[in-house]
């Protein structure tokens, strides 16, 4: 990981355990988000659920947040809030938090009210961008912001192998990038004709599946999909499945994969040749420790799925991935 980034995650934690030292001690974290940013969320939250023992970590989409604010929001919470260009109920998200006594931190892009609003802000790069370093995208800047807070609160053994594992994420994705296009040309010329194609994934790998599904799929080429769970798969949706039936599944790495493996061989056995699988032990994660390699999966995915996948689905389809229905265009 880059110094800059290393220094200033861990001062803007260490500021905010300060800051709450007077009045209890920091007790809970909310990671509030919406859209892509809600999902890229996921492995800060995931981390926070399978090592936090000294602080409740819960994960939020902005507009509920604001809405069905939680009781136990208060001055001993603290409110990691992202947004790549100011939503407008991020930025409310972050106001109510803030009111409620939370200290706040801005995960952004572009300055906007957020930042405004915020006690704190974290600049990160848009993983759409090639020139980007995949180190510093928004789901890198809230893993390394949840790896810091339990280190400061309770320790973590595991913090000098997971802060470097972030120097070789941007590599590891460049090869990827390189192994995967013509990977994702095949997938895009089987898939180019389907009306819905289902994204499965578990564990640490689901918050990608969703972010590819809600908005590569859905937002940006306005195909239907579905995300479904591969433990969840066995409990009603593998009804759908059939020959001609898309699917897409992440195999991730770690204590999840073994339900991934699960679903594989069920998918194999029934579904047909547009059955398509991204093994997270192919595009890379084997290059990081074994110790911390499980919480980055998502880090290898995402731009990958993004990148790669969508802009091949778009190049068969001739649809144009940055024109939108609704979006930007309409009163929502």
């Amino acid at each position: 990981m880059s110094m800059n980034l290393t220094q200033e995650v861990g001062q803007v934690i260490t500021q905010v355990i300060e800051q709450k030292s007077s009045v209890g001690g920091l007790k809970n974290v909310v990671w509030v988000a919406a859209g892509g940013s809600n999902g890229g969320n996921y492995p800060a939250q995931y981390f926070m659920e399978h090592e936090a023992t000294a602080l409740m970590s819960h994960s939020y989409t902005s507009n509920e947040f604001v809405r069905i604010t939680p009781k136990f929001v208060g001055e001993n919470t603290l409110a990691v809030v992202v947004s790549m260009r100011g939503t407008a109920e991020t930025i409310e998200a972050a106001r109510v938090a803030k009111q409620l006594g939370a200290a706040t931190i801005a995960v952004y892009v572009d300055e906007s009210d957020l930042t405004q609003v915020c006690d704190y802000k974290i600049k990160y790069d848009s993983l759409a961008v090639d020139e980007s370093d995949m180190a510093r995208t928004n789901s890198a800047v809230v893993l390394a912001l949840a790896i810091e807070l339990v280190d400061q609160t309770q320790g973590y053994a595991h913090y000098g192998e997971a802060m470097d594992a972030f120097d070789i994420i941007d590599p590891i994705y460049r090869k990827a990038v390189a192994y995967c296009t013509p990977l994702a040309q095949e997938w895009a010329q089987l898939n180019a004709d389907k009306p819905t194609i289902n994204v499965m994934g578990s564990g640490p790998a689901f918050g990608a599946a969703y972010v590819f599904s809600i908005c590569n799929v859905q937002e940006m080429l306005q195909i239907d999909s579905v995300t479904t769970n591969c433990c969840e798969f066995f409990h009603g949706p593998f009804e759908v499945l059939d020959k001609r039936t898309s699917v897409f599944l992440l195999m991730s790495e770690g204590r999840s994969r073994a339900n991934d493996e699960r679903a594989l061989t069920f998918l194999n056995t029934y579904g047909g040749k547009r059955v398509y699988v991204l093994d997270a032990k192919e595009i890379g994660i084997a290059d990081l420790p074994a110790s911390v390699s499980e919480y980055f999966n998502h880090l290898i995915f995402s731009p990958i799925l993004n990148n790669v996948y969508m802009r091949a689905l778009s190049a068969v389809t001739h649809k144009d991935y940055m024109t939108r229905r609704y979006m930007w265009k309409v009163a929502y």
